[in-house]
């Protein structure tokens, strides 16, 4: 039935036998070419993969080296207030908790994923646990008596086995160390409309007016210990040049594994945590004890740390405490290979998100009960919302899922 079909070496197709013999020839090295050409491109999204991972370890670990160096200058602090308490030790103090949180803040980035922080019992519960009950601590307005602090006969000795013991027992507000258990210690309940609490030094001094002031003293010490030990644990997990820790497992790790973790960081953070649960929920609520740091009114601190945090690991740079500058591969560079449109349009929205939370009033109490105030914290709600399914989206772009509800 093919008999109306030419042989190619058919002597009236010369034409066609010399274009299918040239085409035979030439194959082989178009093959050739682009087979190299695709093994190169794909060499190359490797290394910046790998290099992405490598500058994403080195930005945690430097954030908690930050945040436990600072922790240390906290606890000295905390100790002095303790032993001589004065208006200018409790001072003192509280600067040195607004100091260390500075950096902390921008270490958030790094939850969400099983990672060392937030791993089954790993220690964030014992760093930065919220919201909290005071009166699970020490006295409240309407109870003198409340509190651990305040409970010697049940508690008979504070130290800090007992203060871990007691972390989130019963009721998950039932938090008894961390950074928010030591900003109450600090600056007493917030009951004022444009300020922060205001705790007397004289809750430390034995001859002040609250009750067990030696053992408020233990109770604030075993605090600040807690947390030094806690974030240098963090720390270590993320240091260099040690071959059984998280970081050395972390770049081990398949890289699209490695890179679904940071994206869900990110995306969590951006969308579930910090414009739904830190943001919406007190916007939600207009009450200031669901604000993150609502003793000191350093939530806008920790949005706008929250917010710079996510930028840090999405350009490949932080800034550390000293002024040294750590710079590398961002994750924004191996998106910008793929897409480099959605590159574009997620760096100008880390530059309106940066600028929504830095517009949110001061302090933030006020910021989610006052009618001209309220719109500006819906707004920066929403464009972190907006930010986190561009996470999502990146996801998808390097042919990846990513999931941006809270775990």
């Amino acid at each position: 039935m093919y008999h109306h079909l030419l042989p190619l070496t058919s002597s009236c197709c010369p034409m066609i036998t010399r274009l299918a013999a040239a085409v035979f020839l030439l194959s082989p090295s178009l093959f050739l070419a682009c087979t190299e050409r695709d093994v190169d491109a794909s060499a190359a999204e490797k290394d910046h993969k790998r290099a992405a991972m490598a500058t994403y370890a080195e930005i945690a670990y430097s954030g908690y080296a930050d945040s436990h160096a600072l922790a240390l200058a906290l606890e000295e602090k905390v100790k002095a207030l303790v032993a001589a308490p004065s208006p200018t030790t409790l001072q003192a103090a509280r600067d040195a908790w607004l100091a260390a949180r500075e950096p902390y803040g921008q270490t958030e980035v790094f939850r969400f994923y099983g990672g060392p922080i937030d791993r089954a019992g790993g220690p964030e519960p014992l760093i930065n646990a919220w919201p909290l009950d005071e009166s699970y601590i020490d006295y409240v307005i309407g109870d003198a008596y409340a509190g651990t602090i305040n409970d010697p006969v049940r508690f008979p000795t504070i130290d800090k086995a007992l203060l871990v013991s007691l972390n989130e027992q019963g009721a998950e507000e039932h938090v008894s160390v961390g950074f928010h258990a030591i900003e109450f210690l600090l600056w007493g309940q917030d009951r004022n409309a444009d300020g922060p609490g205001n705790r007397p030094y004289t809750d430390y001094l034995v001859t002040g007016e609250a009750s067990h002031p030696q053992r408020r003293g233990r109770y604030l010490v075993a605090c600040a210990e807690l947390l030094v030990e806690k974030l240098a644990e963090v720390r270590d997990a993320w240091a260099p040049d040690r071959p059984h820790n998280y970081r050395a497992e972390f770049l081990r790790l398949p890289l699209d594994e490695a890179l679904v973790k940071m994206l869900t960081g990110m995306g969590v953070l951006s969308k579930a945590e910090l414009a739904g649960e830190r943001l919406f929920t007190a916007y939600d609520n207009r009450d200031q004890e669901d604000e993150h740091s609502c003793f000191s009114d350093n939530t806008h601190r920790d949005i706008v740390n929250n917010a710079l945090g996510i930028r840090n690991v999405y350009r490949g740079e932080y800034l550390r405490v000293g002024g040294e500058r750590v710079a590398g591969t961002g994750l924004g560079a191996v998106l910008a290979e793929v897409d480099p449109a959605l590159d574009e349009h997620i760096l100008a929205l880390l530059d309106t998100s940066n600028a929504a939370v830095a517009r949110v009033h001061v302090p933030f109490d006020q910021a989610i009960v006052l009618a001209s105030e309220r719109p500006q914290v819906l707004e920066t709600v929403r464009v972190l919302q907006r930010l986190g399914n561009q996470f999502a989206q990146a996801g998808t772009a390097l042919g990846l899922r990513v999931n941006t509800t809270l775990p």
